[in-house]
């Protein structure tokens, strides 16, 4: 019976990315015209407040994702994929110091690396690999006829609980929680936090930092050329 490998469970955006793939996949899809210009009307008012700081980061997202789904509708999936070909080629360096030195040393050492997003796949399938990932989850958007999206999500109610996927996943690829180490950045990521043997909080937002450290969670933050622990 081949032997249970040990898994790192990471989310990305916020986490690896420093920024989200979904913001520049919407501004790439955007700039080649399969969006239009007026998509950015629906999220406009909740990405100002947040750069204001006046707004929750969270509300700003969700507000993105409404546009995403509301202009995905009709779209061929080529345009969405060479969208994220041609952002993820110019951007995927970009990434926070600590998590991208960490995901090499953990594969070294045998781990499998497990990437848990709330990222449409189709970009996260382009991002993932370069860095190291054994597998990826993420938002499956559902293709109808002459391959056009509808706009809706496959398992919607299964993807938005990531303690579900990491289930899913431990069974199909023969994982062990055993020595497992999760790193994540918002609240979202908290079910995968609670399965893990070393939860990690990258620089977390207020509610999930608020979390940690209730349960005595290690927390570290980076800051320009910085890593340390709070």
């Amino acid at each position: 019976m081949q032997e249970k490998r040990r898994v790192a469970i990471f989310d990305v955006d916020g986490t690896i990315f420093r920024s989200s793939l979904l913001i520049q996949l919407v501004n790439q899809l955007m700039l080649d015209g399969a969006f239009p210009k007026e998509a950015e009307a629906v999220y406009e008012r909740e990405r100002r407040k947040w750069l204001d700081r006046e707004g929750d980061y969270g509300e700003y997202v969700e507000a993105l994702v409404a546009a995403f789904r509301k202009h995905l509708k009709g779209v061929h999936y080529s345009a969405l994929a060479d969208a994220a070909d041609r952002m993820v080629e110019s951007k995927w360096k970009q990434t926070y110091r600590y998590t991208r030195d960490l995901l090499p040393e953990l594969k070294k050492k045998g781990y499998f690396l497990l990437a848990v997003s709330h990222s449409p796949k189709t970009v996260l399938d382009k991002f993932c690999p370069r860095l190291g990932f054994d597998k990826a989850y993420g938002i499956v958007y559902e293709i109808g006829p002459q391959e056009l999206f509808t706009g809706g999500v496959i398992d919607e109610h299964l993807i938005y609980n990531k303690a579900n996927i990491v289930k899913r996943a431990v069974e199909n690829e023969n994982l062990t929680l055993s020595h497992s180490i999760g790193v994540g950045d918002t609240e979202s990521d908290i079910p995968f936090l609670e399965m893990v043997a070393r939860p990690i909080c990258f620089n977390p937002n207020m509610k999930l930092y608020k979390t940690a450290k209730r349960m005595k969670w290690k927390v570290i933050v980076e800051r320009k050329d910085v890593v340390y622990e709070l």
